[in-house]
């Protein structure tokens, strides 16, 4: 087995944790601040641009050590070095996991190297009208074909990064809905369109749906069949390529020791070079390497994703937590979320162990959320006064891209605002203090006030960037992808398959034959009644 086997709840840590919350459960953030000092010194670090401060988390310096000691207990450090040493970490489909490599600029293989070679030129190419349409006309429009990793990634960064953008428009088709591709299609110009079709097979049920609509749409309005100036792949399945039509000279490879959700550093990030220039592109490669190199070298108690797995791990095992909301206050990471929900659930969305065995403590955590401030007129309701304990990650950054810092201002205090008032909440005595200053009725004030309080002792992590670039947000993601690692080797799990996702998909191949011919065949009842209105 290339990764360790051992259960969490068997370590001498866990036991531990398990009486060190006994005690904290009976104090609140604000006596903990209040009885350590230097609480900031270890409950936050720094690298470059990025600051992150853990220190609103319900944990004393005891505990944090303890979670210290759990991670070396289920070997962290020895196996991060397996990872980044290409071992068969992803055992059940025996393949590498090695998407840091394509991020990799001190000692990348010869075949990467390559490879980004071949995105530069082609992306310049695209971008400064050398590769033309079939009637001879530049490129103003790049559709980005694919599912799942192949579009979630790239949609989010081009979105994070449109500061940064040229005069080229990006969009994305995903899902099998037709109504949604031609929408997109009927406010394109088939001769300045491009395409980008994302399958590591070729036969995803959805990219190929999709790649045929918009092949018929371009063959149709231009009433050619020579449609291969307007497609490129980026897949393995070299004959289907061919037989779809689309120049050997415009395919990129895939590996397979990268996973699809870690997939867009690589050729899968084909649009993201194309909408900002290679340059950029290769900024925001950087920046991930500037974290991997940090998740490798630096000790557990001053690693970021590592703090903020046993974080993590903490609020969820220990204290209940079933959900994690991401905040991000920029409206350019509004796909961040989403991103986040497919890359950590499904990585450590498991409930059997590397041993095989059903585990009996929590994993992965429900992940959701959206953008401040918008969210803060929407669920924060239920975060503050709910009854779910649910800690939060708000992301902000220090300056503005445009400049306007009287918005920018007004942006932060309700960043640094919501995490003060998620810690410290709002008792009775100054919800009726409050209510007699305004004058209000001891009637009134009876009635009402209990509606007003805030329990407070919300946990929440803080990430401070200093501004929005290519390279920060490559260390943000990348960081991500380093929690999602560390929390999957201490719960023992094997974060990099995917077998969840293939079961429905399985029987939507067997019920589409149904659909098309009519034929409805052995089924529970509720499944027989659904094909039926169907076809009524």
């Amino acid at each position: 087995m290339a990764l360790h086997n051992i259960n969490p709840k068997k370590t001498k840590a866990w036991k531990k944790l398990e009486d060190s919350k006994n005690l904290l459960i009976k104090k609140t953030l604000k006596d903990l601040f209040n009885q350590e000092d230097n609480r900031l010194d270890y409950l936050s670090v720094e690298l470059e641009n990025i600051y992150v401060d853990f220190s609103k988390n319900i944990i004393d310096e005891n505990t944090f050590n303890l979670l210290l000691d759990l991670a070396s207990e289920c070997k962290v450090e020895d196996s991060i070095k397996k990872l980044f040493d290409g071992e068969l970490i992803n055992e059940t489909e025996k393949r590498a996991v090695l998407h840091t490599s394509l991020r990799n600029f001190k000692s990348a293989p010869d075949s990467i190297s390559k490879d980004r070679k071949k995105i530069e030129k082609f992306s310049s190419d695209i971008i400064n009208g050398k590769i033309k349409s079939s009637t001879g006309k530049r490129f103003t429009d790049v559709v980005n074909i694919g599912i799942g990793g192949s579009d979630l990634g790239p949609k989010m960064t081009v979105e994070a990064l449109k500061f940064y953008k040229n005069n080229l428009n990006i969009h994305f088709i995903s899902n099998v809905d037709g109504d949604h591709a031609n929408d997109i299609l009927k406010n394109l110009n088939p001769e300045t369109t491009f395409f980008i079709i994302v399958s590591k097979t070729f036969t995803t049920q959805e990219t190929l749906s999709n790649a045929v609509l918009a092949k018929n749409w371009i063959e149709n309005t231009l009433k050619t069949k020579k449609v291969d100036n307007h497609f490129c792949a980026i897949s393995t399945n070299i004959d289907a390529i061919e037989k779809f039509g689309i120049n050997k000279d415009y395919v990129f490879n895939m590996y397979d020791f990268v996973g699809g959700r870690f997939s867009m550093w690589g050729s899968v990030g084909l649009s993201i070079a194309i909408s900002l220039g290679y340059k950029n592109f290769e900024k925001f490669l950087i920046g991930a390497e500037i974290m991997d190199t940090h998740f490798k070298e630096m000790p557990l108690n001053k690693n970021i994703p590592i703090c903020l797995a046993l974080i993590s791990i903490w609020n969820s095992n220990f204290l209940g937590a079933q959900n994690q909301a991401i905040i991000p206050y920029s409206e350019y990471l509004n796909f961040l979320p989403s991103y986040l929900q497919q890359s950590v659930m499904e990585s450590n969305g498991k409930s059997v162990d590397r041993s095989g065995k059903k585990v009996d403590y929590s994993t992965e955590n429900i992940i959701w959320g959206g953008t401040g401030t918008n969210v803060q007129h929407a669920f924060f309701q239920l975060i503050h006064q709910g009854t779910k304990l649910i800690p939060c990650d708000f992301i902000g950054f220090k300056k503005p891209l445009y400049g306007n810092q009287d918005s920018h201002n007004k942006l932060m205090s309700n960043y640094i605002g919501q995490m003060e008032a998620l810690m410290h909440g709002k008792d009775s005595g100054e919800v009726i203090s409050e209510m007699k200053s305004k004058g209000i009725s001891e009637e009134e004030i009876k009635k009402i006030s209990r509606y007003k309080v805030f329990e407070g002792n919300k946990p929440s992590n803080s990430i401070l960037i200093n501004r929005l670039t290519p390279e920060t947000f490559g260390m943000l993601i990348a960081m991500y992808e380093h929690i999602i690692f560390t929390k999957g080797v201490i719960w023992n799990i094997f974060s990099f398959d995917q077998w969840g996702v293939e079961l429905g998909k399985v029987l939507a191949s067997k019920l589409l034959t149904e659909i098309e011919s009519g034929k409805i065949k052995n089924h529970d009842d509720s499944t027989k009644s659904l094909l039926k209105k169907l076809k009524n």
